[in-house]
């Protein structure tokens, strides 16, 4: 249940972009703020000046910025309530940060993460099918199965296992199949439900080997 749960909400933040926007408009704007007030710092020192005298400007413009934090952090404790105007200017300029980054490696990300979301959905029918009316599937079986389709050649249970377990799908040490006796496999029970119903197959086919690679 606890995998599932995690799984859940991973899935949730995947389909739910706002808090990614938040995240990397935050970034930019922290970003662009610092850069832009270090730049005013460099702007005091003067070129007609020499030694210490130059570095007069830099060091007045860092004391005058000590001072409005200051004055800022007094402000916020008198009144409290203004650190959620400042929550709001900084989601605010976030989000619109957040919207200008958005680009094509972001557009690739996305498809991405649809496509792993579909070969797990695809795998999940798959197993269902294999299950059927019993209480599980051997891993053998599973394995047997992929292969008379030419995948996962050459692969071992051990290894497909593991493949398995990356993708968060429960694998037990001992499963009772009716009339395959007790093996390793997956029990029905950690299974979550199919999004879709499944289509009736008398020889389930395994979708996109993509997971032997996952």
């Amino acid at each position: 249940m606890k995998r599932l749960i995690t799984r859940s909400a991973a899935a949730w933040a995947s389909r739910t972009p706002a808090a990614q926007r938040l995240a990397r408009g935050s970034s930019l704007v922290w970003e662009r703020r610092s850069e832009a007030l270090l730049s005013w710092v460099r702007a005091g020192r003067r070129d007609d000046l020499d030694g210490w005298r130059a570095a007069l400007g830099p060091l007045f413009r860092v004391a005058a910025l000590g001072a409005v934090a200051a004055l800022v952090y007094g402000v916020v404790r008198a009144w409290p309530w203004l650190m959620w105007a400042l929550t709001a200017w900084w989601c605010r300029a976030a989000w619109c940060a957040g919207k200008a980054a958005t680009g094509p490696e972001d557009a690739s990300a996305e498809q991405q993460t649809a496509a792993s979301e579909d070969v797990y959905e695809a795998t999940l029918a798959w197993i269902w099918q294999m299950v059927g009316d019993r209480q599980g599937v051997h891993l053998r079986d599973l394995l047997a199965n992929a292969q008379q389709h030419g995948y996962f050649e050459g692969l071992e249970v051990a290894d497909f296992r593991a493949h398995l377990e990356d993708w968060d799908i429960t694998v037990r040490k001992r499963v009772r199949v009716r009339g395959l006796g007790v093996s390793v496999g997956i029990h029905r029970d950690d299974l979550p439900a199919p999004s879709q119903p499944l289509p009736a197959a008398d020889a389930p086919e395994p979708p996109n080997p993509q997971l032997h690679v996952a």
